[in-house]
């Protein structure tokens, strides 16, 4: 009787570090791809005219703003609540450019707290990071 006994708590032990593996890899699988958004959202301030537009670019495609060319391949959320950070992958071409090497203008990742670590520098244009979902 005692060996079935013993036999029983460790399939007992085993059945709880089956469900506690589970539930950890089901709750790291659910965040990753909740901070993990598809739409990128960026504001365009024309310097010019003053005005600014808000875009919505789906990651992966390309979108054409005047004189710019606009992609965004990447972009996360934060894990944090208390200091929300966005950051994205963005490639922007200046299409007025009479270089025809495809360079860009941009090609990095925006960060939306702290604009300044990668800036985007463009004598008409400003562009800046707003939301990712």
């Amino acid at each position: 009787m005692k060996k079935n006994i013993k036999v029983g708590k460790i399939k007992l032990k085993f059945s709880f570090l089956i469900l506690f593996l589970f539930f950890n890899f089901y709750t790291n699988l659910s965040s990753n791809s909740d901070l993990e958004g598809t739409v990128t959202e960026i504001k365009v301030l024309d310097k010019i005219s003053s005005k600014n537009i808000l875009l919505k670019l789906k990651n992966g495609d390309e979108i054409r703003h005047k004189d710019l060319s606009i992609k965004s391949m990447k972009c996360k959320n934060s894990e944090f609540d208390d200091n929300p950070e966005i950051t994205a992958y963005i490639q922007v071409k200046d299409l007025r450019s009479k270089n025809k090497d495809d360079v860009f203008v941009f090609n990095g990742w925006m960060f939306s707290s702290s604009p300044s670590i990668a800036p985007f520098d463009h004598p008409v244009y400003d562009i800046w990071l707003v939301k990712c979902y």
